[in-house]
């Protein structure tokens, strides 16, 4: 994503008025909101990944259990 945003400077303009006129062409033109609503984007995971973690979580439910049940375990 490539968005560029160019002010050219005009005769006898401030920098303070350049800076304003930069902010509400960064505005307008929603990169700002494109990189805000990307900020915590994380990939979902894959098929094969949730499957093995299900199962990991299987294997240590049964391994508690049967401490447990052994009484090496309170819980």
């Amino acid at each position: 994503m490539r968005t560029v945003v160019e002010i050219t400077k005009n005769n006898n303009e401030a920098p303070v008025s350049l800076l304003r006129r930069f902010s509400r062409r960064v505005k307008t033109s929603g990169v700002m909101q494109k990189v805000r609503a990307n900020r915590y984007y994380s990939r979902k995971d894959s098929p094969l990944k949730n499957k093995n973690r299900a199962l990991n979580n299987i294997a240590k439910k049964k391994e508690f259990d049967l401490l447990k049940k052994l009484g090496k375990v309170t819980g």
